[in-house]
């Protein structure tokens, strides 16, 4: 027998049968396969061939079926009897063709004999089919089948984190995707949406320390997270704790659902265990999904890709093909401009799965709109009769972006249009050429469409049906329950927590109806914020031997007010809200506010009611009388009038005000600030002032430092010519000539002389009281700015702090009422610990 899969008969080009099978290698699967053609192309027949030839070779494969076609799968008739077709059948198709149900029978017992023997397939064939795979139909969120527990996905997948941190988080990413998409928060952006990063890191957090999460601890650390901080800010700032109180209670909408029970119990979403079976053996597992909603095929879908990818990427790399992946139909799961939840998986495993041995198999009948550059890794297309042009175009489009070498679109495209029924195009990267070929008869029986009160018998049929009916008991059941199928281990299932505790000794006056209260008084639930574990933990409570025997709630006085503070000449327009939880008032109606704590923060959303099945403390005054009630509303409003007050800080000086939302710190700042840029302003003045003082006495220096040089330029001048004169007259002494003459000239140069030292004296003298004025001017500036200097630092400490009260008219009162806290019952057989479950 050939190691190949056999799928059909070739064809020529001008579309004559040739004898020659097709025969394609399962290791180009590795490189994944797109199927594509219209209703009636034959495409399903197609694609169970190529399941039935990968059961054949034992190659186990997962196979989403969102229309319930794929169900065929199960129907093995290896003796080709009408008794086996006829359960099958539909009788009104029997009826409208007019024939009995076994004549039916017995016509289509006879069509698949004789279309199996054109095919050259016989019975020792379909007998190794039927024995070559354990098969099985699942069906989540629904009995018909084996279920599937979904709430497993949200356990911590048992990886390092260090060592598989990128494999993690983005199995993380899409099960947030998944999860906010069931509550109807569709295509949402994992950068930009608060709602997925904060699920995201509650994972992380979870994962990264090795702890599962269930859907129930999710919603409660949503609403209080186990950290402080998302990025820079804290939790509250990025995302207030009102609108993940909408969150919480979206997510907390569907564990409430009666139909989500279903999801909660059956085969755990661990794809080795939906792969092979205990003992080696592989398995072709059907998860048929036309029961359910749009919303919830998606969150299944993504959650099955994601546990497969992480699967894939703890396997160690491979050539040849170790498993398939199949989707009869992904329109709606990898559009080309939405990004649904189930997108990113289906294009990472495109990308990396070849390196895994896994290959992908994605069929539609809707080419239009699918994501082509996404399916651009596909190695293998087989493409059938199209329905419009429009759909062949746009296919050639996708393909020929899928083509690095290039594509003959011309011939391709009258390849296509030549298709007829159980016709295709195979172009596949591994052949040379394309070819077209007729599939061959499917050895399954192709009854259609199964329902889903069909899929049980189905389950029976191949033997899967001890392992549905075991999966489908509800945790807990009791004698009488199914016992697990042979080789088969099922992860530990948690106990049922539906059973009621033991009631409360009777002195304790609880009861499971709700007390009424006086007409006009306003209820609140404050919310269970807290789980088990955290409240024991909470309460210093040690968490072995105890276990939760119910809830009760306990009467408080819940009071919140909103108090608005006004000032125009501070810029003042602030508000506060100020709140107190009385627990155990006065019956007398006396409450000494000051003495409780108004700072504790109260929900932004209250719980709608009780928790199922609590219990509740009677009640007393003053809850019981409306006047009391009333008496202790006025006193609140008139207490936080008296005592509310804001202060805010002053800097009359520089003109400055900070509201409280304002630091100290800040506000120094902000004064430190202005006074710099107010000194500096008036630093600049001065200093431009004494500048130009000293301008004009450097102006000065300079002019009289040249007529100093020029005066003792001409002194030297004049006392060379003095004593050249003086010579002249001594040699006229004793060489005669005239005498008076040469004593005037002698007595002229002296007097120039002496006034040319008398300007270079002058000159000193007057550069010597410039520069006292210099250093004069510059000692001034000095002190003139550390004046400055001084005098501002001064300024910057100038600060004040004023009180502003509010006004009458400004206080709000948001809530006054009756607060029902809630409590865990701790039970340790006969003792009973009531632990808070709210925390402000």
């Amino acid at each position: 027998m050939t190691d190949k899969f056999y799928l059909g008969r070739q064809y020529d080009a001008q579309g004559q049968p040739l004898d020659r099978p097709l025969l394609y290698d399962p290791a180009d699967l590795t490189t994944h396969a797109v199927v594509t053609g219209m209703t009636g192309s034959g495409k399903t027949g197609l694609c169970i061939a190529i399941l039935e030839e990968a059961a054949l070779q034992g190659v186990p494969a997962l196979l989403i079926d969102p229309k319930g076609d794929l169900t065929n799968l199960l129907l093995h008739f290896p003796d080709l009897a009408p008794q086996d077709f006829q359960p099958w059948l539909d009788p009104e198709m029997a009826r409208r063709a007019g024939k009995s149900l076994e004549q039916v029978a017995v016509d289509t017992a006879g069509a698949w004999k004789q279309g199996l023997g054109e095919w050259g397939i016989d019975r020792q064939r379909l007998m190794a089919l039927k024995n070559a795979v354990q098969f099985g139909v699942y069906t989540p969120g629904s009995d018909a089948g084996i279920p599937v527990s979904v709430l497993t996905s949200l356990a911590a997948p048992g990886l390092d984190w260090a060592g598989n941190r990128e494999v993690l988080t983005e199995r993380i990413a899409s099960t947030v995707t998944a999860l906010l998409g069931l509550a109807g928060l569709n295509d949402v952006d994992p950068i930009q949406s608060r709602e997925h990063i904060l699920l995201a890191n509650i994972f992380q957090f979870a994962w990264s320390q090795n702890r599962s999460l269930d859907l129930t601890e999710l919603i409660l650390q949503i609403q209080n997270p186990p950290f402080e901080k998302l990025g820079a800010f804290p939790v509250d700032t990025f995302f207030p704790a009102k609108q993940r109180m909408a969150l919480a209670l979206q997510l907390n909408n569907i564990l409430a659902s009666p139909s989500f029970e279903l999801w909660k119990v059956g085969q755990p979403l661990e794809i080795g265990a939906l792969l092979w079976t205990p003992d080696g053996r592989p398995r072709h597992s059907v998860f048929t999904l036309s029961h359910l909603s749009d919303p919830d095929r998606m969150f299944f879908v993504t959650l099955l890709l994601s546990a497969v990818e992480t699967w894939m990427r703890t396997q160690t790399g491979a050539t040849n093909l170790r498993a398939l992946l199949y989707m009869d139909e992904i329109y709606g799961y990898m559009p080309p401009l939405r990004n649904p939840s189930s997108k990113q998986p289906l294009l990472r495993m495109l990308k990396q799965a070849r390196a895994f041995g896994l290959g992908l198999i994605l069929a539609t009948q809707n080419p239009v709109d699918v994501d082509y550059k996404g399916l651009s890794n596909a190695g293998t297309w087989f493409i059938g009769k199209l329905q419009t042009e429009q759909d062949k175009q746009r296919l050639l489009d996708g393909l020929q972006g899928a083509v690095p070498s290039g594509l003959d679109r011309s011939s391709y495209d009258k390849l296509i249009s030549a298709l007829g029924k159980r016709m295709f195009l195979m172009h596949n990267v591994h052949a040379k050429q394309p070819t077209v070929f007729q599939t061959r008869w499917a050895m399954n029986f192709l009854a259609g469409p199964l329902t889903r009160a069909q899929i049980p018998a189905l389950n029976k049929l191949v033997g899967a049906d001890t392992l549905q009916a075991f999966l489908a008991e509800p945790p807990g059941a009791g004698a009488g329950a199914s016992e697990a199928p042979e080789g088969f281990t099922p992860i530990a299932r948690p106990a049922s927590t539906g059973t009621p505790a033991s009631p409360p000794p009777a002195d304790r006056l609880f009861s499971l109806t709700r007390p009424p209260v006086p007409a006009g008084m306003e209820e609140f639930f404050l919310p269970m914020n807290l789980s088990f574990t955290r409240a024991l933990a909470a309460a210093g409570e040690p968490v072995e031997g105890l276990q939760l025997g119910g809830v009760l709630y306990r009467p408080a006085i819940l009071a919140a007010a909103q108090v608005r503070f006004q000032d125009r000449k501070y810029g003042l327009d602030s508000e506060a809200i100020r709140s107190a939880l009385v627990v155990d008032p006065d019956r007398r109606g006396v409450v000494r506010w000051d003495e409780v704590d108004s700072s504790l923060p109260l929900p932004a959303e209250m719980d709608p009611g009780p928790a199922p099945e609590a219990r509740f403390a009677g009640l007393d005054a003053p809850f019981t009388e409306a006047r009391l009630m009333a008496a202790l509303e006025k006193d609140y409003r008139d207490w936080i009038y008296r005592t509310s007050k804001i202060t805010v800080r002053v800097n009359e000086a520089l003109g400055l005000y900070a509201t409280p939302d304002v630091s100290q710190a800040e506000f120094m700042k902000a004064c430190s600030d202005a006074a710099r840029q107010a000194r500096d302003a008036e630093m600049a003045r001065v200093t431009a002032s004494f500048d130009k003082q000293i301008q004009t006495i450097e102006n000065r220096i300079a002019r009289e430092e040249r007529e100093l040089k020029m005066d003792e330029s001409e002194l030297s001048q004049r006392k060379g010519e003095e004593i050249a004169t003086h010579a002249e007259n001594v040699l006229g002494v004793f060489g005669g000539g005239r005498r008076s003459r040469r004593l005037s000239t002698s007595l002229t140069k002296r007097r120039m002389t002496e006034q040319a030292k008398a300007d270079v004296e002058e000159s000193v003298e007057a550069l010597e009281q410039y520069d006292q004025q210099l250093g004069d001017l510059e000692q001034a500036r000095q002190r003139a700015l550390d004046e400055l200097g001084d005098r501002w630092g001064d300024v910057v400490n100038d600060i004040t702090e004023v009180s502003v009260t509010p006004k009458k008219a400004d206080i709000f009162l948001d809530r006054f009422g009756l607060a029902w806290m809630p409590y865990y019952l701790a039970e340790a057989g006969a003792k009973t610990i009531e632990v808070p479950a709210y925390r402000g």
